[in-house]
Formats: C-alpha cells, sequence, structure tokens
C-alpha cells in the first residue's frame, strides 16, 4: 500500500519517515521523496497511528488527489531549483513532462490548494537557495544569481528585496533561512 506524505523535501526527511515506520512496527517500507510504500494493506487503525507519528515530526499524510499533484509540482520544482545544470527546463516544461495534465490545470488545482501560484512558489525556492548560498560566503552575488536563474544581480536583488524586506547585502549580515517545507 502506497502512502503518499506531504513536507517531504530531502534525503533527511526520506530517513525520518523511514525511521518512523521502523518504530511502529513497519519495516518492509520502501521510502521515497512524497511516499511511503508498505508490503501489504494497513488497517485504519494502523494509518491512525503512522498519522499521528508523522505529525509529530511535520509530515501529513496527503489524502486527496489534489493534494497529491500539488507535492508533486512541489518536489519538482525543489529539483529544478536544487539543479546545477546551466539550462534549467522551463517550469512548464518540467511539470508537464512528468504530470500528464495541462499547465492550466496543475496552475489552477496549485493555487486552489495552495492559495498562490506555482511561479510565486517557484520564486520563494528560489530565493531561499539564495538564502542558502550567501550564508556560504563562497559566491559573489552576480554567481549567486546566475545559479539560481535570475537575469542578472540587480533582478535577483529586487526580488530578493521584495520578498524578504532586504538587501542579499544586508541578509548577509543578519539573516536566516526558512525550511523548505515552510516555503
Amino acid at each position: 500500500m502506497k502512502i503518499s506524505i506531504k513536507n517531504m523535501v530531502c534525503r533527511h526527511c526520506a530517513e525520518t519517515v523511514r525511521r518512523i515506520f521502523g518504530e511502529l512496527g513497519f519495516y518492509d517500507v520502501v521510502v521515497e521523496l512524497g511516499s511511503a510504500t508498505v508490503s501489504g494493506e494497513l488497517l485504519s487503525s494502523d494509518i491512525e497511528r503512522i498519522s499521528k507519528a508523522l505529525l509529530s515530526e511535520g509530515f501529513e499524510i496527503i489524502r486527496s488527489r489534489e493534494a497529491e499533484i500539488v507535492e508533486t509540482i512541489k518536489h519538482i520544482l525543489i529539483e529544478i531549483s536544487r539543479s546545477e545544470q546551466d539550462e534549467k527546463p522551463s517550469i512548464t516544461d518540467a511539470l508537464t513532462a512528468r504530470i500528464p495534465l495541462s499547465y492550466q490545470q496543475l496552475s489552477r488545482i496549485f493555487t486552489e490548494v495552495e492559495c498562490r501560484t506555482i511561479e510565486n512558489y517557484f520564486l520563494n525556492l528560489r530565493v531561499e537557495r539564495v538564502k542558502e548560498l550567501i550564508r556560504y560566503h563562497r559566491l559573489s552575488l552576480s554567481e549567486i544569481a546566475h545559479y539560481t536563474g535570475f537575469s542578472s544581480a540587480a533582478h535577483m536583488s529586487r526580488q530578493f528585496k521584495q520578498m524578504t524586506g532586504m538587501t542579499p547585502s544586508q541578509f548577509r549580515e543578519m539573516g536566516e533561512r526558512r525550511p523548505l517545507p515552510e516555503v
């Protein structure tokens, strides 16, 4: 039985989910970002135990098709934002290549569930990535802009200030980033 899980955004999340299932006595489980597959069927009491344990760690069982589509969209966008390729695919192409719905349908579902657009979510991801790269102190703002897909350091700085209320330089002095599930 496959269980879709909200807020699994990295390998550490997958390890935490694997640990939770083990603590509950489910050892034959395959965990991937966004889901866990348990052999056989689960009783409703098992699902409730799993749900409570997941909630205590910041995860949640996805119970609707729309919420599952939104999680898939988020995972794809996280992959794109983390990609180190110079030529990243467009959001539209990346999503429609992996989800068998039109971009308009995906956009409508995402906005209904998240109360924000796909583009706004993706911009938030990129700004969080900028924050992460600023904190490393290894790259110039121009390099960070290029690496995160902004057309220039000035464009990145405008978007960054609009989203955070401070410039990248001000953030370098004092800022902190949010965990991805909170984006």
